[in-house]
């Protein structure tokens, strides 16, 4: 069964860091693009960060400077540092990913989510 999970949230003080990590177990037979999401309270999810299993990334304009999102292939494994952190940034962090399986076709997989809060 493939599955991702995800560690590293947690409660920060603003101007603080956290790393996020997931990591994809199971049988998979290759990871492609990986992301971050997040969702607060009463808002819809949004994007994060994305990145391209060669390593091309993508960040929403709340990120970009402060966010960086990377990974490990041969771990299918995919990390976000987020440093600077504000209030703002306080939502439950979802990781998704493209995954292919040995014998069976390519799925989007989702993680629990894990709380960051950010206090001011």
């Amino acid at each position: 069964q493939v599955q991702l999970v995800e560690s590293g949230g947690g409660l920060v003080q603003a101007g603080g860091s956290l790393r996020l990590s997931c990591a994809a177990s199971g049988s998979i037979f290759s990871a492609n693009n990986m992301g971050w999401y997040r969702q607060a309270p009463g808002k819809q999810r949004e994007l994060v960060a994305a990145i391209t299993r060669g390593g091309s990334t993508n960040y929403a304009d709340s990120a970009k400077g402060r966010f960086t999102i990377s990974r490990d292939n041969a771990k299918n494994t995919v990390y976000l540092q987020m440093n600077s952190l504000k209030p703002e940034d306080t939502a439950v962090y979802y990781c998704a990913a493209d995954l292919r399986s040995w014998g069976g076709g390519q799925s989007t997989y989702w993680g629990q989510g894990t709380q960051v809060t950010v206090s001011s």
